[in-house]
């Protein structure tokens, strides 16, 4: 992951070119297992392309909904811009700093504290100790876990991961902000405060991927809709259209409306 140089536009905040991530497959699980499926001239593992020959750019401050099913390649996208993962084929460029929770707990230490995990996952994300002093009781107030707050995070079930991650991830001074799984747990009062401090950011003029299988939410927070379809770049454009294309209003018919809560199915595959 680089920063996007000449050829690019200062406005110009992610590039994704002609990126391709692949995978292992591995077929079994023990040495007995591999000796005898050599023996008998089977295949031990094989390999997949969980992103092929994906391209897109974004314009600093653009909202984009990434959609598409389950496996299609939308968190190993989000891992690839966030530089947790390199591309395999192809070039992933950023502009400024990232922020942004695509994994629950991801950066926490398990027999760590929620405090001290607080400097520890804000460290992580490029804030220094005084910054994340300066903003700890923020922090806190948002993560809203009481007195589990001096408990190991090891103790923590999903949500409250979810509550601690999000809280220092969304207080990050970022110009690209990522969410995926983090809105799959939690309660819905949890999911509407992130969902507001979420436009907050689209507001703010910061670049901000929101991967959602709800289509509510999607039209709410973005101008732009990006679908993969088993590791390919099926629709890139206008989010309803988008959503049309992927199916999510026609699912059973029914789709929520104006009047319906639109936060009870927030998140993302893994």
């Amino acid at each position: 992951m680089t920063t996007p140089k000449g050829g690019y536009p200062a406005s110009t905040s992610i590039v994704v070119e002609d990126v391709t991530k692949s995978f292992t497959l591995r077929y079994h699980r023990t040495l007995k297992q591999m000796a005898v499926a050599r023996l008998k001239g089977r295949d031990i593992s094989g390999t997949f392309n969980a992103l092929d020959h994906v391209s897109f750019t974004v314009e600093q401050g653009e909202s984009i909904g990434l959609m598409g099913l389950n496996g299609s390649g939308k968190s190993t996208l989000l891992k690839l811009i966030n530089g947790v993962m390199r591309p395999d084929g192809g070039t992933v460029l950023t502009r400024g700093r990232i922020a942004g929770l695509i994994a629950t707990g991801a950066g926490f230490h398990p027999q760590l504290t929620g405090r001290e995990n607080v400097f520890l996952n804000a460290a992580v994300l490029g804030m220094s100790e005084a910054e994340t002093k300066r903003k700890f009781d923020d922090i806190v107030e948002f993560a809203d876990i009481g007195k589990f707050l001096d408990s190991p995070v090891g103790h923590y079930s999903s949500g409250m991961f979810a509550r601690l991650g999000f809280a220092v991830a969304i207080h990050v001074d970022s110009d690209i902000f990522l969410a995926d799984e983090v809105l799959a747990v939690g309660d819905k009062p949890f999911k509407q405060k992130c969902l507001a401090k979420m436009q907050e950011i689209r507001d703010s003029g910061r670049t901000l991927f929101y991967v959602s299988h709800a289509a509510p939410s999607v039209r709410r927070m973005c101008d732009r809709v990006i679908v993969l379809e088993q590791g390919r770049l099926a629709f890139d454009g206008d989010v309803d259209e988008g959503i049309r294309f992927v199916k999510y209003d026609d699912a059973d018919g029914e789709e929520l409306t104006a009047g319906e809560d639109t936060d009870d199915e927030l998140g993302a595959d893994i």
